[in-house]
């Protein structure tokens, strides 16, 4: 199974000390995962898309980048290796245009689906699916869906727009790759559709059947009484549709002061360009896995 780090904030933050120093930050996560990383960050909500097929762990350029990117939103993403080689092609975050995809995924029986996703993604944009992943086929599918009444090459779509489609269109994708497991540790025999989605203002997630954790307020926020941007919403759950003024997700939860939320399954839960806050809940078919294989250590999400 691969990890997801995905932030949106309304500061221009440092995300060190979650790629790198925290306890299951990724560069230690990479030692289970080490078939290359990804990390995106926008500037002016332009996307820059750094990647690599080394370990994040003993990556020069992953440790270099982390220490200088300061950002409102960013996108990091580390692999296990199993549909697609080892390439540049090949590794997370998949970008078209401003979005940008991480994906923890399964689809079994690949072969047999690939052509029916195909077919049900947009003509204008699937030549840009370059890789040999079904998580880039995925994220070109889903972008076929939020196309159907948002601008792609909008930075502040409708939020609930962009996941009514998401919701017809994981549907559909369900109904191609057939019903998905919910498990902490994926196995290769089942389906999981797990992801980050982001354009940089707009960030959404979803649990495919694989953990995925958010946070959006502090126990204690420790820069209450200095930060200009400081508010309630900053030490408090927030509710549907209420403004945040951070939005995280990790496939696990980082140390420091975050509360943290599982993402339920079938949970599509994320922020709008304004920060606002909305989550709905997919009717997708559902089993709980008590299989106890795990994914092999060159398993591809």
């Amino acid at each position: 199974m691969c990890r997801i780090f995905g932030f949106r904030s309304v500061l221009m933050s440092k995300v060190h000390s979650s790629l790198v120093s925290a306890e299951n930050a990724l560069m230690g996560q990479s030692r289970r995962h080490p078939d290359g990383w990804g990390l995106v960050y926008y500037i002016a909500d332009s996307p820059h898309v750094v990647k690599s097929t080394n370990t994040a762990e003993s990556d020069e350029l992953f440790h270099h980048l982390s220490g200088i990117v300061t950002s409102q939103t960013v996108l990091a993403h580390i692999r296990k290796a199993t549909h697609g080689k080892l390439s540049i092609l090949n590794t997370h975050p998949f970008q078209y245009g401003k979005w940008t995809f991480a994906h923890n995924d399964n689809v079994t029986d690949l072969g047999a689906k690939k052509q029916k996703l195909i077919d049900k993604t947009s003509k204008e944009i699937s030549p840009y699916c370059l890789g040999e992943t079904d998580s880039e086929l995925i994220f070109y599918f889903l972008l076929s869906y939020i196309q159907k009444d948002s601008n792609l090459h909008d930075s502040s779509p409708d939020l609930k727009k962009v996941m009514e489609n998401l919701r017809q269109g994981l549907s559909d994708l369900s109904d191609i790759v057939g019903t998905l497991s919910i498990k902490d540790a994926g196995i290769s025999t089942e389906n999981y559709l797990t992801f980050v989605l982001t354009n940089g203002p707009v960030m959404l997630a979803f649990n495919g059947g694989l953990t995925l954790y958010y946070s959006t307020h502090k126990k204690l926020c420790p820069e209450r009484t200095t930060c200009g941007s400081f508010s309630p919403a900053c030490e408090k759950k927030a509710e549907n549709d209420e403004k945040v003024n951070h939005m995280i997700f990790s496939s696990e939860p980082l140390q420091g002061e975050n509360i943290w939320y599982k993402v339920e399954p079938g949970q599509l839960i994320g922020v709008d360009h304004q920060m606002h806050l909305r989550s709905i809940k997919l009717n997708l078919p559902f089993v709980v896995s008590d299989k106890k294989e795990e994914l092999p250590i060159n398993y591809e999400i």
